[in-house]
């Protein structure tokens, strides 16, 4: 199978030359690295940066949520991490921004890939119940305005053989109408860019986010089990999400679990 690279001169250019991508400072591409998020908080602390974007062609030591591993074969996935500073931001909104992301992403698969993507709560990226693309989220040491690092790895032209779980897909086992990465790249930052400045210039009220993030969610409204921390499952219908982006089972809101949609027998 071919699988070019990313080209990084056309991003790079895109910064200073496409008002689509002209809300980002940098875009660096490097051919391995352990992991784009762990890159990044390593900057977090210089002057001035912001908005920076880090894609790597592979990782070799990828994170998603709870300390899982995320690998792939080089150049069949799109890893990329975005760091941000969220200036005059309550800290108990922050939470929204992986949310944020996770609708970008499904938002730029439709438009770009013509995926029926949808998200699981609280931010992986399905296709047809298997998921496609992880989303991380950190927040990093930096003076002043909080500082989040948001990763995304995003499966394109992994084959059966190569996924790393039975439950997960990829672009090109999708079916999908666009598998070109540096394309699917300007789609992924566009819609990040547009929802992003939206949130911000709203002065970080969530009330058009979370109807977005409501409206892609496949597991409001579904029966669900949710392993909690600690040991603790948690049975249920998943009611809605609230204004901490936390999922309510049951009446019980649920920051941090293990979520599985549960198939109802008819």
């Amino acid at each position: 199978m071919q699988r070019p690279p990313l080209d990084a001169e056309q991003l790079r250019r895109g910064v200073g030359e496409s008002p689509e991508l002209s809300f980002f400072s940098q875009i660096d591409v490097v051919e391995s690295t352990g992991s784009t998020n762990t890159d990044l908080i390593a900057r977090a602390a210089e002057p001035g940066i912001d908005h920076a974007v880090l894609l790597a062609e592979a990782q070799e030591h990828g994170r998603g949520r709870h300390a899982r591993t995320w690998v792939s074969p080089p150049r069949a996935q799109i890893s990329m991490s975005v760091l941000v500073r969220l200036r005059g931001i309550d800290p108990a909104t922050l939470g929204w921004l992986s949310l944020l992301t996770g609708v970008a992403v499904v938002d730029a698969l439709r438009a770009t890939a013509g995926v029926p993507a949808e998200l699981k709560w609280p931010n992986d990226v399905l296709i047809d119940g298997r998921k496609v693309a992880g989303i991380l989220a950190e927040v990093a040491a930096g003076a002043g305005a909080p500082v989040v690092v948001v990763g995304v790895g995003l499966n394109v032209s992994l084959t059966e053989a190569e996924l790393p779980v039975p439950h997960a897909t990829s672009l090109v086992l999708a079916g999908a109408g666009q598998t070109d990465r540096t394309v699917l790249v300007r789609s992924l930052l566009t819609e990040f860019a547009r929802r992003f400045a939206a949130w911000r210039d709203d002065d970080w009220q969530i009330g058009e986010l979370a109807a977005a993030y409501r409206e892609r969610c496949a597991t409001l409204g579904t029966q669900v089990r949710a392993e909690l921390p600690g040991g603790r499952t948690l049975t249920g219908v998943a009611e809605d999400v609230d204004d901490a982006g936390r999922l309510l089972i049951g009446g019980e809101a649920v920051s941090a679990a293990d979520v599985t949609h549960l198939r109802v027998e008819r």
